[in-house]
């Protein structure tokens, strides 16, 4: 099929490169024309593992191009993906100004049937909002047939390309046959296992589902604060949960809590779209909180084993959100080198693939070329993103090139027993130490 995506982000431009990879001939639009233009030339803005080739690859078959034409788009496809960006709001509430917009636009340049569907993640009764705004906004004098459909994304940053290749499951929400068919075939190359519902459910889906997967989180988080306090070792309390195949060992992963632009910004509006349809959303509120608290409780054990904040050299190891990518969307460690920098602590960083992006957030921050320049002088090192770089390194060139050797694993990347037994003072996230 010929299809555009408006909004060459993340979603779109992952959502784009892999359609053509599957056979369709796809056009993927952005207002930025200084994005447009590098992915003309191949080059692809996030980072993100195996995008790349795949672009080039399609990009040379005819399959998949670029443009900053809304109306050129429109004119050659026949389904069209709206993967535009929904920031939040001050209040939680997503901003749907830039849907909004493509939809108003996309009316006017219609010429007949199309497809519209919404990619990128909104609240639910956002497909009929789409669809009234189209048909105040045709050509005047013309009837003309569209459909409104929801395609929600569930991809991870990191291995979002294998993700979108090999769904768990292809959730659409549509009001026709016609809608139904279309999406249908779009995604048969997949053969993946298709959930078929109204717009509104699949609405619904995406945000419970991310929102399920940030409780996961946060509970592991406020189960690993009672093991502290009790001397458990809360990797060994996930082990025993995650046999149980009602729960499941995924997502289990204590740490300084979760991040992205996804998490975040969709429990916000899930919690907004209950407030608006007379719901308290408690328990999600405390999912939020609880994932707030965790920074800072791990913020305090940095200060409280430290003595003084002010004046130490603090290595930071890992500024993305995740591994595998550059996204610095919320990432955890914003928070913890801010604060830390209020304290009067003097920052050094490293990080694979995000301190270009770092260096756009962070003033006074100190730069290293690998783990090992990071060391240097440092008075603790703190790990903050669990790159799989950082779990085979020369503990004992660290331990001498580290003014004390204290190590605060934010991701429970390391055995402590190894760690002690080299001589450091380390402490994890529930690994049943906060005192001593």
């Amino acid at each position: 099929m010929n299809i555009a995506i408006i909004g060459s982000g993340y979603v779109g431009l992952v959502t784009g490169v892999c359609l053509a990879e599957t056979g369709h001939t796809v056009i993927c639009v952005d207002v930025d024309r200084e994005k447009i233009k590098q992915l003309n030339q191949g080059m692809v803005p996030i980072y993100e593992p195996g995008l790349e080739p795949l672009l080039k690859k399609n990009m040379k078959s005819k399959r998949l191009s670029f443009s900053v034409s809304i109306k050129a788009a429109v004119k050659q496809t026949e389904v069209i993906f709206i993967a535009v960006g929904t920031p939040s709001k001050k209040n939680g509430d997503a901003d749907l100004t830039y849907v909004e917009n493509v939809a108003r636009e996309i009316a006017r340049c219609l010429d007949g049937y199309r497809l519209i569907v919404e990619k990128s993640t909104v609240p639910a009764e956002t497909g009929q909002r789409v669809a009234r705004t189209i048909r105040l906004n045709l050509p005047k004098n013309k009837t003309l047939e569209f459909d409104v459909a929801s395609n929600p994304e569930f991809l991870r940053e990191g291995s979002a390309v294998h993700d979108f290749m090999n769904p768990d499951r292809v959730v659409i929400g549509v009001e026709s046959k016609r809608a139904e068919r279309i999406l249908r075939d779009i995604y048969k190359p997949l053969a993946a296992r298709m959930v078929v519902t109204n717009i509104n459910s699949a609405e619904m889906i995406k945000h419970a589902s991310n929102s399920f997967l940030a409780a996961k989180i946060s509970f592991i988080n406020a189960v690993a604060q009672i093991c502290d306090r009790v001397g458990a070792d809360v990797l060994k309390v996930a082990e025993g949960m995650g046999f149980d195949k009602r729960i499941g060992r995924s997502f289990l992963d204590a740490g300084i809590g979760y991040g992205g632009s996804c998490f975040p910004k969709d429990v916000d509006a899930f919690i907004r779209l209950a407030e608006k349809n007379g719901y308290d959303f408690q328990l999600l509120k405390q999912v939020r909180q609880v994932n707030e608290d965790q920074g800072a409780a791990f913020l305090k054990l940095v200060e409280d084993k430290l003595w003084n904040v002010k004046g130490k050299t603090i290595g930071v190891l890992g500024l993305a959100f995740k591994p595998n990518t550059d996204d610095m969307r919320s990432a955890p460690s914003i928070s913890v080198i801010k604060t830390l920098q209020h304290e009067g602590a003097r920052i050094k960083a490293f990080d694979p693939q995000a301190m270009a992006q770092a260096r756009l957030i962070f003033k006074n921050v100190v730069y290293s070329r690998d783990v090992y320049d990071l060391a240097k002088g440092c008075d603790c090192c703190i790990v903050l993103t669990e790159w799989p770089e950082f779990q085979d390194l020369d503990f004992r060139k660290i331990k001498s090139l580290m003014k004390q050797p204290v190590i605060f694993d934010g991701r429970n990347l390391y055995a402590a027993a190894d760690l002690a037994a080299l001589g450091f003072e380390y402490y994890g996230v529930g690994r049943g130490k906060v005192k001593g």
